[in-house]
């Protein structure tokens, strides 16, 4: 059986990233686990060596169904939460699916 690998990607002050990290938590990660059909996320950073770091959320879903009734019809678009302004000095407004085949 496969999932659905979605993720969404933007970019933070790097002295800000363990901040954003709390905050997404309470967000959106929190949000992906109360969907029936989420199998799990993460949060992933890398310092880009500028100031920023760029900030990727990965989560993985039963389908493209289960997937809709979190982020609405339209799965492509990202959700975003009203304190995301204070931390992303910029994002990605869409987001990308794969789907994961088991070996």
């Amino acid at each position: 059986m496969s999932v659905i690998l979605r993720t969404w990607r933007g970019w933070v002050e790097t002295a800000r990233v363990a901040e954003y990290a709390r905050y997404v938590e309470r967000t959106g990660l929190r949000a992906y686990r109360a969907v029936r059909g989420n199998r799990g996320c993460q949060f992933v950073a890398r310092e880009l060596g500028d100031g920023r770091s760029e900030v990727i959320t990965l989560s993985w879903w039963d389908s493209l169904d289960v997937i809709r009734e979190f982020a609405g019809e339209d799965i492509s678009v990202a959700r975003f939460y009203p304190e995301d302004d204070e931390f992303l000095v910029d994002r990605e407004t869409f987001v990308v699916h794969h789907v994961v085949y088991d070996q």
